[in-house]
């Protein structure tokens, strides 16, 4: 009785000492080691079962869709096969690979694309397009995205997400009987069999890809609020030029819910780390040397009859040197940058 009166009397103490914050912050960490369930253990990451559901593809097949896929889009899309650049974008891929929950092996590639985005197909076939990579600030907020895209893999929303467009149109066909072309219509307008369902998730998945992404962030060593920092980012983008970024991310949850989701999943379920990976100057040199590669070919595609504007000198005389009308007005609205 003495004893536990002692440590009361310690605990009472500390209470009256330490700040609110203080004791908050331990509650925290005590939470943070005590998961709920195992897909909330970052501990348990590789073991979990995070794809289970209804599933009409076994793992072979989804590989075989997949590469099938795959080979459709390299049909159209140009690779970027710069040996420098696609080894680095391969090798930071793969590491978060290997700290996730995928049971795939991954083919990692660089589409020559200024679209901000990168996507995977079933069975690990994944596409990263260099326009993200130009406007990350980081390796870890590209690295962030990929782990989003790997986290889809991982938790096989591509086949899931065919599988319930399947069970739809069985579910509808008896609508061909009693309602005619307008039950035919109905389940033509459901589109669910074209590529498209493969890469277009709900909402509910793209949140869950979200949280699993997070995890892997972190379990491959990296910050994981870079997540939000690029959250932040596409939200201040589609403040400043409205329509843009919601046409790339419409079946996202809203940028400013997946930064408050996320942030949730830091706070709660990711013990603190004396140290993270932000950025490496590798990644700095890459970035360059790919916007050498953008910046070269755009100069190769440079149109010699679009418009050029002529200076008049005070002295009435017209200038030789051409102007380029695009890139002057680009320069134009280039943001000025103030540093804290």
């Amino acid at each position: 009785m003495i004893r536990y009166n002692r440590e009361l009397a310690v605990l009472l103490a500390l209470a009256l000492i330490l700040p609110a914050g203080v004791l908050a912050k331990e509650e925290r960490e005590t939470e943070k080691r005590n998961p709920k369930n195992k897909k909330e253990d970052v501990e348990a990451i590789g073991e979990r079962n995070v794809g289970k559901g209804v599933n009409f593809y076994s793992l072979e097949k989804e590989i075989q869709l997949g590469k099938s896929l795959a080979n459709d889009i390299e049909r159209h899309a140009k690779i970027v096969d710069d040996p420098v650049i696609a080894e680095y974008v391969n090798r930071v891929g793969q590491n978060l690979v290997r700290n996730s929950d995928a049971r795939v092996p991954f083919t990692i590639k660089l589409i020559d694309s200024e679209v901000i985005n990168a996507f995977a197909l079933p069975g690990g076939f994944f596409y990263v397009h260099s326009g993200l990579m130009m406007r990350a600030d980081s390796e870890s907020e590209l690295a962030g995205v990929m782990a989003h895209e790997i986290a889809h893999v991982a938790a096989r929303h591509g086949t899931r997400q065919a599988t319930k467009g399947q069970l739809v149109n069985f579910a509808t066909i008896p609508l061909l009987f009693i309602g005619g072309w307008t039950g035919f219509g109905i389940r033509q307008a459901a589109g669910f069999a074209i590529p498209m369902g493969f890469l277009k998730f709900s909402r509910g998945m793209e949140s869950e890809a979200d949280f699993l992404g997070v995890q892997y962030l972190y379990k491959s060593g990296y910050d994981p609020t870079s997540v939000i920092d690029f959250f932040e980012k596409m939200l201040a983008d589609e403040k400043r030029r409205p329509g843009t970024m919601s046409k790339l991310f419409s079946s996202h949850p809203p940028h400013g819910s997946r930064i408050r989701k996320s942030q949730k999943t830091i706070d709660q379920l990711l013990p603190s780390k004396p140290e993270y990976v932000v950025s490496t100057s590798e990644f700095l040199q890459v970035k360059e040397r790919l916007s050498q590669l953008v910046l070269h070919r755009k100069d190769a595609k440079e149109d010699p009859n679009r418009p050029r504007l002529r200076r008049t000198s005070s002295d009435g005389t017209i200038s030789t040197d051409d102007i380029d009308v695009e890139a002057e007005e680009e320069e134009d609205e280039r943001p000025t940058l103030k540093r804290r």
